[in-house]
């Protein structure tokens, strides 16, 4: 106890060394709770709290001098570090990806560009979008941001076509071989189709949501993208973001979205387009 009370003199000592040591704690306290909400509602949060009731275990184990208990939960500290970084990858790389989205710099310095995708590909993507909710056909659609997908995109099918809302209608349309799985948009272009994306394992999804709505949370907690998803069973429009599923009433709504999201609230007003049906479709309830 003496010990403890020693080291809180030292750490709060009048002098320089005081101020970088309250400098030192902000940080860390800092990072720690950017990473809980990185990983809140995980599997990651639970393995989390398991380690919790790990360590306090090996702290009563000792106090209580539970020896046997104790030499094995000490054994077990050997080999624990090993073990989690090795079954639990894909949620480190979430929260080391998502460090580089807490706002401690400049984006342009992590190469993001305000305007991830033209104004006349995001109005062909909401006038698709519109068009597929009406038909009650479902559909998933990736926009990148500031992380590439190349590797999603390796286990689909190349298209490398513009994007234009006739190609995605067909892309979707339940008779076409490319119809079941995601199609990855970058900047104007859509790269590939029938791609397939990491389930998202958030215990608190909506049980209403399947594995189209799960795929699509799935990737955007993994990556700086932005989803677009049309229910088949219901025709209605959500837009996934950061894990987070936000549901879209109308197409003006989605384009505004969109826009906020893709193009730093650039391009809220429409263009003028040469097929004004097309712009109609954009505007129609999707939900």
């Amino acid at each position: 106890m003496n010990e403890w009370q020693q080291s809180n003199r030292d750490l709060f000592a009048p002098g320089q060394q005081a101020f970088v040591n309250v400098i030192d704690i902000l940080l860390v306290t800092f990072l720690v709770y950017h990473l809980l909400r990185l990983i809140r509602g995980t599997r990651a949060w639970r393995v989390v709290l398991g380690v919790g009731v790990y360590i306090l275990a090996l702290v009563l184990s000792d106090y209580l001098e539970l020896r046997t208990v104790h030499w094995v939960l000490e054994t077990g500290k050997l080999l624990g570090p090993v073990a989690l970084a090795i079954l639990f990858l894909p949620e480190l790389r979430q929260a080391i990806e998502g460090f580089a989205r807490l706002g401690l710099w400049p984006e342009r310095f992590i190469g993001h560009d305000h305007e991830s995708i033209r104004g006349d590909a995001l109005e062909e993507i909401v006038a698709a979008t519109a068009e597929l909710a009406e038909q009650m056909t479902g559909a998933l659609i990736v926009i990148e941001r500031v992380t590439t997908l190349d590797a999603v995109v390796e286990n689909g099918v190349p298209v490398k076509a513009q994007v234009t809302a006739p190609l995605l209608g067909a892309i979707f349309n339940e008779g076409s071989p490319l119809h079941d799985g995601a199609a990855i948009v970058r900047s104007g272009q859509i790269l590939a189709a029938a791609c397939r994306l990491p389930l998202s394992e958030n215990p608190s999804i909506d049980s209403r949501y399947h594995m189209r709505h799960r795929a699509g949370i799935g990737i955007s907690e993994q990556a700086d993208c932005v989803v677009v998803i049309v229910s088949e069973e219901r025709g209605l429009v959500s837009v996934a973001i950061d894990g987070k599923l936000i549901t879209v009433s109308t197409g003006k709504h989605l384009r505004e979205l969109l826009n906020l999201e893709l193009r730093g609230g650039l391009g809220r007003k429409p263009r003028r387009r040469r097929h004004r049906d097309s712009q109609d479709r954009g505007e129609k309830k999707v939900g």
